[in-house]
């Protein structure tokens, strides 16, 4: 373990001393570049509030409606189906649209019922196997202006659902 340790205290200043070192090499003025590439990001950062403040605004509204509970249980056949728990359904279904809000119900999750929990390890296994789809798609299509989402965001979903599927059966065939 001191090995790491040691990697984790030199690998910034190294990585920065690096980047001077190549610069100076090859005659870059580093600093020019790093205020380019800082003036950019800020272009890009309040190019992408809208979008994401519209998403969480949109979450809100869908959380206070109670249009998760309605969705929760119009599909309850399709997860009794694939045994998904109950318990995990809700976070299933917020993981694609939000990761703080998904976080939070995978906390909640684990202490209502334990990390070793059947719940808590499928809720583990699909918080690394699926992706927060929307907040991704509006931060890249918002960064880069595109409008035309309609491809990704249905291959997005489709990855999404094999990974909550394929989450319960893998915890299935390993803790169970």
């Amino acid at each position: 373990m001191d090995i790491i340790n040691t990697i984790s205290v030199y690998a910034v200043p190294v990585s920065i001393a690096g980047i001077l070192i190549f610069g100076l090499l090859k005659n870059i003025n580093v600093y020019s570049v790093f205020l380019d590439g800082a003036k950019e990001g800020l272009k890009i950062g309040v190019g992408i509030i809208p979008p994401i403040l519209g998403l969480l605004a949109a979450l809100g509204m869908f959380r206070a409606s109670g249009a998760l509970e309605l969705i929760i249980n119009s599909i309850r056949p399709l997860t009794d189906f694939f045994k998904i728990p109950p318990e995990i359904v809700p976070f299933a279904l917020m993981r694609p649209v939000s990761g703080g809000a998904s976080l939070a119900m995978a906390t909640d999750i684990f202490q209502n019922y334990g990390v070793d929990s059947f719940a808590g390890r499928a809720a583990a296994v699909m918080m690394g196997s699926t992706e927060t789809t929307f907040y991704t798609l509006a931060v890249y299509f918002g960064a880069t202006k595109a409008s035309n989402t309609r491809h990704t965001l249905r291959c997005a979903l489709t990855a999404d659902v094999v990974g909550i599927i394929l989450s319960v059966w893998v915890c299935r065939c390993f803790f169970a």
